[in-house]
């Protein structure tokens, strides 16, 4: 990066917005949207709709596919999920980013954390606050900050807000993939660490049902003629969390069994519900594999048949060479504001992984810094709410100045 062109009037805009951003963000917070309030998804996409307005961009919603789910029983029904908004401006400009972010929480509206409690003048404690409210409004702001630049004309941009990504995105995956293949580079809003750190590469991850169906017979009279598919899920989430390990960086979580019923009779239904997460697609193919064998063996057993739901919704996110320079430029804007931009490796996964996966670098934890996401101790940094807004616009504005190369040129 040259650093030659004086970005600092550019990016006045967002100077002293902190109390502005964090009243709206309190506002936001009040709106519950777990994944699965489809009215408070409904609202809060409403609240977004106005407040992206104020881009003169084209603002519309987009439906999102049904999820398919397996009840306890082991049947497979369609549930309907919440919609997406998108925002999009100046579509033909020569630099092409997609921005996205996902307006749910884990914090469904019989979750006891609701409300917002100032911890001190910098930590609110706030369902959704990190993750990822806090990140929509950095966004915003940054965007709005582009706007008022005089590179705005040179800058194009899609962004997708989703309203399913707690659950793996099953209903928006297609349309942020559509999206992403429209793009040169894409920025994703996950929250930051406490500390400003950022998520590099990802690991990729697969969400399976195992379905067992045995044969039900009297516990007392009959028990032998009985085929008892608890035990039968219960030998196979043995068997399948072995696989954790067998590959570098591979692991299973057995995370529920589905199942029985009376004491007095031998159940003939079970559901082990579980996930995988792997560093390397190859990885993935290997654990596909395992899975498919023991589920393979229960079937071959009398009385007994078996099957999977599911896979791996959400591919690994190496970090190739043209993310690391994605990376490193970014570093070099954070030294601009006086940031230490690091980053390092996780296993959570996101958005970011499926984007990666159309064949752009993405950089995916952009959003405001906070902490003990998906739990009712759920706090964001609200200094970092302008400071990340700068960070962003900067990096787009540094793009369109021609000061750092285009992530995505190769794709021109």
């Amino acid at each position: 990066m040259t650093g030659k062109t004086d970005i600092s009037k550019d990016l006045a805009f967002l100077d002293g917005k902190r109390g502005e951003m964090t009243a709206r963000l309190k506002d936001w917070c009040a709106i519950n949207t777990g994944s699965a309030n489809l009215d408070g998804l409904s609202a809060m996409r409403g609240v977004l709709s106005d407040a992206f307005a104020a881009l003169d961009a084209e603002v519309e919603t987009v439906s999102s596919a049904p999820q398919s789910v397996v009840t306890a029983k082991g049947d497979v029904v369609e549930k309907r999920l919440g919609d997406c908004l998108r925002v999009v401006k100046r579509p033909q400009a020569p630099v092409r980013v997609l921005l996205a972010g996902h307006m749910d929480t884990v914090f469904g509206a019989d979750h006891p954390f609701q409300s917002i409690r100032m911890i001190d003048d910098d930590t609110m404690y706030a369902p959704g606050g990190a993750d990822m409210k806090g990140g929509i409004l950095v966004m915003l702001y940054a965007l709005m900050a582009v706007e008022r630049s005089r590179f705005a004309e040179r800058i194009g941009y899609e962004v997708i807000l989703n309203a399913d990504e707690e659950i793996g995105s099953p209903g928006s995956s297609a349309i942020l993939h559509e999206a992403a293949k429209r793009a040169q580079f894409a920025m994703v809003f996950e929250p930051a660490m406490p500390d400003g750190k950022l998520a590099g590469a990802r690991k990729g991850s697969g969400n399976f049902s195992a379905i067992f169906s045995g044969r039900a017979a009297h516990a007392g009279r009959d028990h032998a003629s009985g085929r008892n598919a608890v035990i039968a899920a219960a030998e196979f989430a043995s068997a399948v969390d072995a696989l954790s390990g067998k590959r570098e960086g591979l692991t299973v979580n057995v995370a529920r069994i589905d199942g029985g019923g009376p004491n007095n009779v031998v159940p003939d239904n079970a559901v082990v519900r579980f996930n995988v997460r792997v560093e390397k697609a190859e990885d993935a193919d290997f654990a596909s594999a395992e899975i498919g064998r023991l589920i393979d063996a229960v079937s071959a057993r009398e009385g007994f048949s078996a099957h999977l739901h599911g896979g791996f919704a959400r591919p690994p996110k190496p970090m190739t060479r043209e993310l690391e320079a994605f990376f490193n430029a970014l570093k070099q804007c954070g030294v601009e504001l006086g940031l230490d931009i690091g980053w390092k490796a996780t296993g959570g996964v996101c958005d970011g992984n499926n984007i990666a996966a159309a064949g752009i670098p993405v950089i995916d934890t952009l959003g405001a810094r906070g902490g003990d996401i998906h739990s009712s101790g759920e706090f964001v940094k609200l200094d970092s709410l302008e400071e990340r807004a700068k960070l962003s616009a900067l990096l787009l504005l540094r793009v369109a100045a021609g000061d750092i190369p285009n992530p995505g040129a190769r794709l021109q």
